[in-house]
């Protein structure tokens, strides 16, 4: 326990033979349940775990997946295993060991205090995390950080892909843990979740932990695209969900110009672009109403989004 309070940490793992071990000897000795969800590994890792368990007299819990669900999938394994088990606090770290036990404590101190709803590391506070992290994966990771504050509208967080995070027990209950996105974008769904319920996040500073014999098979290149249109579509639902059917909010309307500026901006630039391509020239009143439409588009969105900022800064 932490002081008095339950904590359970769930461990999502695939194929990780290499390292489940040693995230199982580092676990620090106040966590009370170890909740490893084997996602239908084709290798050791499930006899690694099972043979731990039996030595951990039953602090180590398994999990196996029948089908491979995703990291999503078997973090939402384990919350529901926690929720049933009413651990007042839940925390994830990876079967790869590059979440340093060291900075737990840090993590759970807001939740059991009861300042906040869920802590979540941010490995962009230390220095030396452009250094550390693999270039394309900082650059990746910071571009999907601006998309998750528009989507979520945490707009005072970042590093949104860290998985390094700790719930308390009455935001698992809140929300349906069964509709939590069960893929790579999962941290960036829940977070969408929990603003729907006026939760408070906040980002708290962990190390950065690579090169250390783990093997990612994000591909940066697929993965951006992906997430950015689940976050479009997350944004959508906060928005019909939070600020329409909970309690109706002007916002709707500036971004509802601001979509609707958005394509008449798109229509006429594509019309000044076939004028100019057909004829050489171009009207200038055709271009002042390009212009006009454009900035209305702008001010229109950016004043949707100070209301949304507006709206969330008590949540953290």
């Amino acid at each position: 326990m932490y002081k008095e309070h339950t904590v359970c940490v769930v461990v999502p793992a695939y194929n990780e033979e290499k390292l489940i071990g040693r995230v199982l000897e580092t676990m620090p000795g106040y966590v009370d349940k170890i909740v490893v969800v084997d996602d239908k590994s084709a290798d050791n890792t499930a006899k690694i775990v099972r043979e731990a368990a039996d030595k951990s007299d039953g602090r180590i819990i398994l999990i196996q997946h029948d089908e491979n669900q995703g990291v999503g999938g078997a973090i939402v394994s384990g919350y529901k295993w926690a929720c049933d088990n009413k651990m007042f606090a839940t925390a994830v770290m990876a079967g790869d060991a590059q979440m340093d036990p060291e900075d737990l404590p840090t993590l759970l101190e807001p939740v059991v205090n009861g300042e906040i709803d869920y802590a979540k590391g941010n490995r962009l506070f230390t220095g030396n995390a452009w250094n550390i992290i693999p270039k394309v994966r900082y650059l990746g990771n910071s571009f999907l950080s601006l998309l998750t504050k528009i989507a979520s509208g945490y707009w005072h967080i970042a590093d949104s892909q860290t998985g390094y995070t700790v719930i308390n027990l009455r935001s698992l209950e809140l929300i349906d843990i069964d509709k939590i996105y069960k893929r790579y974008g999962m941290p960036n769904d829940l977070l969408v979740k929990l603003n729907i319920y006026n939760l408070k996040v906040r980002d708290v500073p962990v190390k950065p932990v690579y090169n250390i014999g783990e093997k990612s098979g994000i591909k940066i290149h697929q993965v951006v695209p992906k997430l950015s249109w689940l976050l479009f579509k997350c944004f959508l639902y906060r928005v019909k969900e939070k600020y329409i059917i909970r309690d109706f909010h002007p916002l709707v309307f500036f971004y509802l110009f601001g979509f609707f500026f958005g394509l008449l901006t798109i229509i006429l630039f594509a019309r000044l672009f076939v004028l100019w391509f057909v004829t050489g020239h171009i009207l200038p009143m055709n271009a002042l109403a390009a212009m006009f439409s454009f900035m209305s588009t702008a001010q229109f969105t950016l004043f949707a989004m100070w209301f949304d900022m507006e709206s969330n800064k008590e949540l953290k």
